[in-house]
């Protein structure tokens, strides 16, 4: 057994996972990077606008990409270095969604992969008050400079596996999960021709074809909490949000309740106001992690530091992240790459 493996990060144009404009990948072999390479491309057809909020976040623009294959014609060579190995991202929901939906919406079949997240990851073997990319790759000591640079997060991703392998003294990815007591992620393939195209991919077009704006005008006063739906016993437990129980916090671009409805799907188990049994907060208000550092914080989440301090295996979600979890359509207001 040899810690082998293929870490992978992509850059949206806009709100819809869909929409790959870039992407890093760093081969592993052996727990030692032995190769990357990167891209920057066209989105596919229809969706390649590029939101003035992702740019501000990546920096690439419609020029930088002009005349370049689309990722429906650059896949081939994507496929081909990550070959058979298990593929390792940080909010692998995320990465692995942006594979699958810009190839459905590209007409193209898919490969299956086994993956692994290094968001769970970290969740599991570091006590960290967010999970975000910058924060775990700092906990494994992998230097980060230029954060949703493609290359440099795949390259952190990597390091944060080779680390926290290191940890549990795992000599491959199947040895770390069996240690951990979870199960190996898996996307099976998938031909949209044959199989049509996932239920996420679907949400998001219905949604860009209504001409929708998946956000709402700030409100004063309390959001609406809702009711709090129980777990849906069948969903997935790799998912990051499977078994967690969750709060929000702060104007969010989607409304709580449908916010709580998401989640439950996912086997989240939403509450209304954090206590002993919260494991997540998500934060509205265009929160993003460093604001932990900064301060702007709501009371929630100055309570759930308060609670980190003493012990409570909690984080705190930037509602992008959030959002990308869930696999919807990412409002640009609130987006935040991994």
């Amino acid at each position: 057994m040899s810690l082998d493996f293929t870490a992978i990060d992509f850059e949206t144009a806009n709100g819809f996972r869909g929409s790959p404009c870039a992407v890093g990948l760093s081969k592993v072999r052996g727990g030692v990077v032995v190769e990357e390479v990167s891209w920057l491309m066209r989105p596919p057809e229809n969706h390649d606008h590029f939101d003035h909020h992702n740019v501000r976040i990546h920096g690439i623009r419609s020029q930088d990409v002009a005349g370049l294959p689309r990722f429906g014609e650059l896949f081939a060579e994507i496929g081909a270095f990550i070959g058979g190995d298990i593929l390792a991202a940080h909010n692998a929901a995320f990465d692995l969604g942006v594979i699958r939906s810009g190839l459905e919406v590209s007409g193209l079949a898919g490969p299956a992969y086994d993956y692994a997240c290094t968001v769970m990851l970290a969740r599991r073997c570091y006590s960290l008050v967010s999970n975000s990319l910058p924060y775990a790759a700092e906990e494994a000591g992998v230097p980060l400079v230029h954060h949703h640079d493609a290359a440099e997060d795949a390259r952190a991703c990597a390091g944060i596996l080779i680390d926290i392998a290191a940890r549990n003294r795992a000599h491959s990815i199947a040895e770390l999960y069996l240690s951990l007591g979870l199960a190996l992620p898996h996307q099976p393939a998938f031909d949209p021709r044959r199989d049509g195209m996932s239920k996420a991919t679907l949400t998001a077009l219905a949604a860009l074809g209504a001409g929708s704006v998946p956000s709402r005008p700030f409100q004063s006063g309390w959001p609406e909490e809702g009711a709090n739906p129980m777990p849906n016993a069948d969903a997935e437990p790799g998912h990051p949000l499977y078994g967690q129980t969750v709060v929000f916090t702060g104007q969010l671009t989607m409304a709580r309740p449908e916010a709580k409805v998401r989640s439950a799907e996912l086997g989240a188990r939403p509450e209304s106001r954090v206590t002993a049994r919260t494991t997540l907060l998500v934060v509205g208000d265009g929160f993003v992690a460093a604001d932990l550092r900064s301060g702007r914080l709501t009371g929630k989440a100055k309570r759930v530091l308060e609670l980190h301090d003493r012990g409570q295996q909690i984080e705190v979600l930037s509602e992008g992240e959030f959002l990308q979890m869930v696999g919807g359509h990412i409002p640009a207001s609130s987006f935040a790459a991994s």
